[in-house]
């Protein structure tokens, strides 16, 4: 510390209380509680009676413009009526060494037919475009193995799975299983028309269990511990009334529902701890219940703000992607930020100075911890900055090292597609699954569909037939499906090859490339005919090329953008420059990590999965924006903490020192609450909600540990008053804005705070 730290008179921090606009909002705040809250509760049934109205429902619509899986996903909606709606594949399967084809289980399978056809005729809305399931045991038949174990049939519908009532599609799998048991046959079910809802609940209690223990060992009382948690459920109830009201407008995939818990439920805590910590430092030095309030909203509130501002920024960077499901994602997934901004920002100040002297109560026995400037000096966090300051030479490069090596794994990453085979063993997609591989070959269970425009040249589809049948590593072809009787009378055929690996395996991706590359080309020189080629393969390469493509131009907009603004907040391009590269690196830390485990097999079975695989093309780009702007939480809190201890008198040093003594200890309680709020999401059953969790829960204790209270205190001890450099040309033209209220000091100068008010 130095030898005459700056503390803030109360006579300051009151006039904190009157200084800006948010200030005045958060004062507004304090002085109405009741409107306040009234407001926001009108706000919300407001918000519950419209969604019981018009509300929407989620769409797993996976549109990627410009691609050859999207031309061919047009033309089959466009040409073939019956192939509009979704299908639900059952597999069925006698026990290990018998047969399906015996009289008894003939009869069972009879009955299944039956019973879907009806299925079909309950929820169908045109029967004309609907086939109906054919015997899969009838002669001939292509859906029945060579052994005699296992079969299956597609129940097709009209509409797809989005537009189907589940407990429709749940009532005829119950029915199907039911007609199979006496038989001895085991049903399972795949395909489109098998999506469950998403599980949720547990990780969510999980998580807030955590946060509740790491809050109250932080606050060491019932009350502060219990808002934080409030505050997050209210903003994710919040976010999801908004959700399902702009679902109403537009599409948002299914997933999004897992992100919104996920992200919302930790920056709600998150944002709430800050302002309610700094709320309490204020309360204990003397000021009145509104005026801590008040002053609270002005800085913390304004870091709170700039936090939710880079989430927004980094969000609308997905667009730059040009995936409209991933920029919806994003956006989805970020009405959890919003809401829980909009909340500390306006019914936390409400609600603190209701509480006043009372939000230390419920002590249940345990003894205050010292947060004095002395007894913050005190703590294992403060002494572990002294230390990285002593030592900033040999820090600097070993915590750069072991970034290094924790990110080494990208290189090896591959985006991609993960099969229903790496689903968990008790699901019944993973059955399905794992029969149709064994019954028909690992690539069954995903289709390569070659989408063939004939634009008057019939003879191209039998031609392409032929030569796909000798492409290295296609097991099988059918013959071509034409939209019309006969060949002369259509304009659209499908002709569908299967790999002989599995979906997720890069050599089915590599048969995907053949056909595109070379197959397709050369079959169809000379013809007006154009070929395209879909499938989940297709689909998920697509994507994955989209997004390398955009990735350059995404990262320059929101590095780019978090620099200016940084620039001008903390009048450095050095800070701002620091804080996106160790962002940056945080990320490449939990995709590294990701990769590591998921891709490479590392402890897979603590995921609960028991099969490696790539990772899911549009994770990384979302957990960037997300991670993004939630890293600069710490960020902001730190270098704001460590800014105002230098424009107050202190040296870069010491400054550092104190800065990370003054929140160093919330940063960590943060950190850990957010990573194990994402960590819980690794316990979902999904395989999506497993990536995210441990993407970002590595990269936020990543982020906070290694990043900002490690290397970043290093790195400007050793450039000590380097690190304010900030060209004058950039100076003059740059605004200035503060995210901590403005003050002069014997190393900085910002503008002085505004003469307080007078009562009214």
């Amino acid at each position: 510390m130095s030898p005459n730290p700056h503390v803030p008179t109360l006579e300051e921090e009151r006039r904190l209380a009157h200084s800006g606009a948010l200030s005045a909002l958060a004062g507004h705040c304090a002085r109405h509680p009741w409107r306040v809250i009234v407001t926001w509760l009108v706000v919300i049934v407001a918000l519950g009676a419209m969604n019981a109205s018009f509300g929407g429902k989620l769409v797993d619509e996976f549109k990627v413009p410009g691609t050859d899986f999207q031309k061919a996903t047009d033309l089959i909606n466009a040409k073939f009526g019956a192939q509009k709606g979704s299908a639900l594949r059952v597999v069925l399967a006698a026990p290990e060494g018998q047969r399906l084809d015996t009289p008894e289980r003939r009869a069972a399978v009879e009955r299944m037919l039956a019973a879907s056809a009806v299925s079909q005729r309950q929820v169908d809305e045109d029967q004309r475009d609907v086939t109906p399931p054919k015997n899969p045991l009838a002669a001939g038949s292509t859906t029945f193995s060579e052994d005699g174990r296992i079969a299956f049939f597609d129940v097709q519908y009209d509409r797809q799975a989005f537009d189907l009532e589940r407990s429709d599609v749940v009532r005829l799998e119950d029915a199907l299983q039911a007609a199979g048991a006496p038989a001895g046959i085991q049903v399972e079910f795949t395909g489109e028309a098998e999506q469950p809802e998403p599980e949720q609940g547990v990780s969510e209690l999980l998580g807030i269990i955590a946060a509740f223990l790491i809050l109250l060992v932080l606050f060491r009382a019932l009350v502060p511990t219990l808002i934080p948690i409030v505050f997050a459920i209210v903003a994710v109830f919040s976010a999801f009334l908004l959700l399902f009201l702009a679902a109403a407008l537009t599409n948002f995939n299914t997933v999004t529902q897992i992100l919104v818990p996920m992200i919302g439920l930790g920056v709600g805590i998150d944002y709430t701890l800050f302002i309610v910590t700094r709320f309490r430092q204020l309360l204990h030095d003397g000021l009145t219940p509104r005026e801590a309030a008040a002053a609270a909203g002005a800085t913390a509130g304004r870091a709170v703000i700039f936090a939710g501002l880079t989430v927004a920024i980094s969000i609308t960077g997905l667009g730059l992607i040009g995936i409209d499901f991933i920029t919806k994602l994003g956006l989805g997934s970020a009405l959890g930020v919003v809401t829980a901004v909009a909340l500390a920002i306006t019914m936390l100040p409400a609600i603190l100075a209701m509480l006043g002297h009372r939000i230390d109560k419920g002590r249940l026995g345990m003894k205050p911890l010292d947060e004095s400037r002395e007894g913050q000096a005190r703590t294992p966090v403060a002494a572990w900055g002294r230390f990285v300051s002593r030592r900033a030479r040999f820090v600097l490069p070993a915590a750069i090292a072991i970034i290094l090596i924790l990110a080494s794994p990208v290189l090896s990453s591959r985006l991609g597609l993960a099969d229903a085979g790496t689903a968990p063993k008790d699901q019944t997609t993973r059955k399905a699954y794992d029969l149709l591989s064994q019954g028909f070959g690992p690539g069954f269970t995903s289709p390569i569909p070659v989408v063939i425009d004939l634009q008057g040249d019939p003879g191209v589809a039998a031609r392409l037939d032929a030569v796909m049948r000798q492409v290295p590593g296609v097991s099988q072809v059918e013959q071509p499906l034409y939209n019309a009787k006969t060949p002369d009378q259509a304009s659209v055929a499908i002709i569908n090859a299967y790999s002989a690996y599995a979906p997720q395996d890069q050599k089915t991706d590599d048969i995907v490339s053949a056909l595109r590359d070379d197959v397709i080309p050369r079959v169809l020189a000379g013809s007006d005919a154009r070929a395209y080629v879909s499938g989940q393969n297709a689909a998920f390469t697509d994507i994955g090329n989209k997004i390398l493509e955009g990735l350059p131009w995404f990262l320059l907009y929101i590095i780019g953008i978090t620099f200016v603004v940084l620039s001008m907040a903390f009048r450095s391009i050095v800070v701002a420059f620091k804080a996106a590269v160790t962002t940056l690196l945080s990320a490449l830390v939990g995709f590294g990590v990701l990769t590591f485990v998921v891709q490479m097999g590392n402890g897979l079975g603590v995921l609960g999965l028991d099969r490696t695989g790539p990772i899911e093309s549009f994770v990384p780009p979302i957990a960037f924006a997300i991670l993004f702007g939630l890293s600069m939480d710490y960020e902001v809190f730190l270098m704001s903490r460590i800014r105002e201890e230098h424009v107050h008198g202190s040296d870069t040093v010491t400054a550092v020192k104190d800065g990370v003594a003054g929140v160093g200890r919330v940063i960590v309680a943060a950190a850990l609450i957010m990573s194990v709020v994402f960590f819980a999401f690794c316990l979902n059953p999904d395989r999506v909600p497993k990536e995210f969790g441990l993407l970002l829960g590595v990269a936020i204790l990543t982020d906070a540990l290694i990043m900002r209270l490690t290397l970043v205190p290093a790195f400007l001890t050793l450039l000590k008053e380097k690190s304010w450099y900030m060209p004058r040309w950039l100076d003059r033209i740059l605004p200035r804005i503060t995210i901590e209220p403005p003050v002069e000091g014997k190393f900085g100068k910002t503008p002085p705070l505004e003469p307080a008010p007078q009562p009214e």
